[in-house]
């Protein structure tokens, strides 16, 4: 097991050394973990955005039939009344006029007349036109929420085959009704998650962390969560070494080979039930504690790690960021 320093986050911001749990698991699973969450967070915001959009253009095909109808009404009208008039023609109403005065008068009414009659058919051909491409704009938005569906049903299928050798299936989890709202981490205009690098200094190690997992950490601390933390990895696989990881050990002095319990258990718990709860407003691709695993894709599976306190996660709680 590799050793080094790390720092250990407390309110008063004292520093203790601790050791690097060996989480074991394969580079295969790791990999897939990270392709199958982050796959199924990016069609959860697709769908998401679809499902908006949607909304907003239903509201726009209802204006536009209810114009089609109003003004389908008023042509119906002017029609009626062109039939009961029987469609005097614009030559016939001049011819019998009784005076150069009323011959004006009346083909500046026969104008008036044409030119309200060819707005309304105009302003009804654009209400028809309107609607017809609002209708085939919703039903678009109906085959994309279609379509990421059908992804995330896919990539939990992934997922779970992955878990597979690890998994013995579906468990209860750690949920707490209770656990504090984290404040959002930044994200796209589309509701995407932003690309970052492994480029703020990591405060747990010598390393770096990105952007989105330092406010995750720092999320975790303002709310009460401040034992011994550890991020940045320098060498293996998974997010480690990304810095898009952390672990939060359970016991106060750190890192332990044993597995938790009491107090440690309860805190540990307290932490998993933190980082699921706030899962979409952090960027939480997967969270492991205490023999399981939550991915947004599967919820929460049974996961083994070999036996150990650091495989099994029953030492430390495992977050993993987009």
């Amino acid at each position: 097991m590799t050793l080094f320093l790390s720092v250990l986050l407390v309110a008063g911001g004292a520093a203790r050394a601790g050791a690097d749990p060996d989480e074991g698991g394969t580079e295969k699973l790791r990999s897939t973990l990270e392709a199958t969450a982050k796959a199924h967070i990016d069609a959860q915001a697709k769908l998401k955005k679809s499902i908006k959009k949607q909304r907003r253009l239903q509201a726009e095909l209802q204006r536009a039939e209810k114009d089609v109808t109003a003004l389908t009404a008023q042509v119906q009208v002017l029609a009626a009344a062109s039939y009961q008039r029987g469609r005097l023609s614009t030559a016939g109403a001049l011819l019998n006029s009784i005076s150069p005065q009323d011959f004006l008068q009346r083909s500046a009414t026969l104008e008036l007349l044409a030119q309200r009659d060819s707005r309304r058919l105009g302003d009804l051909h654009r209400a028809r036109e309107e609607a017809s491409r609002a209708k085939l704009a919703v039903d678009q938005e109906i085959r994309e929420q279609r379509k990421q569906t059908a992804v995330m049903a896919q990539k939990k299928k992934d997922a779970e085959a992955a878990l597979a050798e690890v998994s013995q299936g579906a468990s209860g989890g750690f949920v707490a009704v209770d656990s504090p709202a984290a404040k959002p981490a930044p994200r796209n205009s589309d509701g995407s998650w932003p690309a970052e690098s492994c480029s703020v200094d990591d405060p747990t190690t010598s390393g770096c962390i990105t952007p989105r997992m330092l406010h995750a950490m720092q999320q975790g601390q303002a709310a009460g969560y401040n034992r011994h933390v550890s991020c940045h990895r320098g060498g293996g696989f998974g997010e480690h070494p990304k810095g898009r990881a952390c672990d939060f050990a359970a016991a106060v002095g750190g890192f332990t080979e044993v597995h938790a319990s009491g107090g440690d258990k309860a805190y540990g718990d307290a932490v998993t039930s933190f980082y699921v709860k706030n899962a979409d407003r952090l960027g939480v691709l997967y969270v492991i504690w205490y023999r399981q695993i939550w991915h947004p894709g599967t919820g929460w599976q049974s996961y083994s790690g070999g036996g150990s306190p650091a495989g099994d996660h029953t030492n430390h709680v495992h977050v993993s960021m987009y």
